[in-house]
């Protein structure tokens, strides 16, 4: 089974007329034709990847559904949704279904596991044989045997592999084939950190981020920068933040996937601060995009300034990234639209004030969020504030008087 065009049938239904002697095989060369139109149609208009649900959560040791001899081995739960492979076949998965994650390693991957391991679940589309009957006919030609299912049942077959499944080529979903093992035939649905022989799965090392949403293309998004959507630093975190004094120091920003270094060039990133007061200025703060010593491919931005302007409290620093001309190693941009200031901080980074407690997971309910609409493109643009300490005071004073 290919998807390749070159490698699609000849597209040949039945014209029925009077009279006509129908065999087996015309029928289901006719129920072929409409699954190679439905396989088609999915992969040109929608491509592949997860449609809905099909998250992965884990099983507690205590479940009373939990089911196997010792209720301790790592084992998580699939739940109900829907996914098209890159062939174009639709995986419906109705219920939840349970997950062994070491029993289900293939018998070289088990061999290979150690504990603290990471592995990987996915999952592929397979049909099964149901109904069990017997032809009133037997063939003279002995071609059918004796006994025959009357249906095949859209299945599916869950997968746990040390080896992450590729699901992001640059390939044309429509055109290009994949072959029955290609890169999207066994759909990548979540990462399994630390699993261990007889240890329970904890929640946080289930990651669903890795998985391809239902897309053409899965484009590169902003995964991370180092500081926090709409926050207020002291005039010496803003300093640091944008390393005015340590070379070390900068805006930094996190992609995806690999980006060409060659598209990260001067006019890409644009820092602009606007002064408070009713006369105040706005300028563009100078600076330099660092590490681009070896060119090739990165997965990470950093810009930093080198004039030695200070930043006055109360000022307002406007960071935008041209996306659209940075482009990843399938030479598409940057998915760089940031959708309600929701890019997480890099590791490692201090959080500047606490969280919203409103949309705290993207609409497809996995998360962590990511730029991007899955469009493509999209400029970038984020803001911090200069913390202006006479206000807070003010404010402070404010609260005490309505005491």
């Amino acid at each position: 089974m290919t998807t390749g065009l070159a490698e699609v049938q000849d597209f040949l239904r039945l014209r029925y007329f009077h009279g006509q002697m129908l065999a087996a095989c015309d029928f289901q060369r006719e129920q072929e034709y409409f699954v190679a139109k439905l396989r088609l149609r999915n992969r040109c208009l929608h491509g592949y990847g997860v449609a809905c649900g099909l998250q992965v959560s884990p099983v507690p040791s205590d479940d009373e559904c939990a089911t196997g001899p010792d209720p301790h081995q790592p084992r998580v739960r699939l739940h109900p949704g829907v996914a098209v492979d890159c062939i174009g076949n639709e995986i419906v998965i109705r219920q939840d279904s349970p997950v062994e994650l070491i029993p289900m390693l293939s018998e070289q991957d088990r061999e290979a596991f150690h504990d603290g391991d990471r592995v990987y679940l996915c999952v592929e589309y397979c049909e099964r044989a149901a109904g069990p009957t017997r032809g009133v006919y037997v063939d003279s030609c002995g071609g059918s045997a004796e006994c025959e299912y009357r249906w095949r049942q859209d299945s599916y077959r869950i997968r746990v592999t040390l080896t992450e499944p590729d699901n992001d080529g640059c390939g044309d979903a429509c055109c290009d084939s994949c072959g029955e093992s290609g890169p999207g035939a066994c759909l990548l649905l979540a990462r399994i950190d630390n699993v261990r022989t007889g240890k329970p799965v904890p929640e946080n090392t289930i990651h669903l981020g890795v998985r391809r949403p239902l897309s053409r293309y899965r484009f590169t998004t902003i995964t991370g920068i180092n500081w926090q959507h709409g926050a207020s630093y002291s005039v010496e975190q803003a300093a640091e933040i944008l390393g005015t004094y340590e070379e070390d120091d900068g805006l930094r920003v996190h992609f995806s996937k690999d980006v060409y270094a060659h598209s990260l060039t001067e006019g890409v990133v644009d820092v602009q601060v606007t002064e408070r007061g009713r006369r105040a200025a706005t300028y563009f703060m100078d600076g330099h995009i660092q590490d681009r010593k070896n060119e090739g491919f990165t997965r990470h931005l950093r810009w930093r300034q080198t004039s030695r302007e200070s930043l006055q409290e109360g000022d307002r620093v406007l960071i935008t990234v041209r996306t659209p001309f940075i482009l990843d190693r399938c030479c598409r941009p940057v998915d760089g639209i940031h959708v309600g200031g929701r890019v997480p901080l890099l590791a490692g980074c201090e959080p500047a004030h606490h969280e919203p407690d409103f949309c705290t997971t993207p609409p497809s309910g996995v998360g962590p969020w990511t730029s991007g609409t899955g469009t493509g493109a999209g400029v970038f643009q984020s803001w911090f504030f200069v913390r202006d300490y006479h206000e807070r005071e003010k404010a402070g004073r404010r609260r005490e008087n309505r005491r």
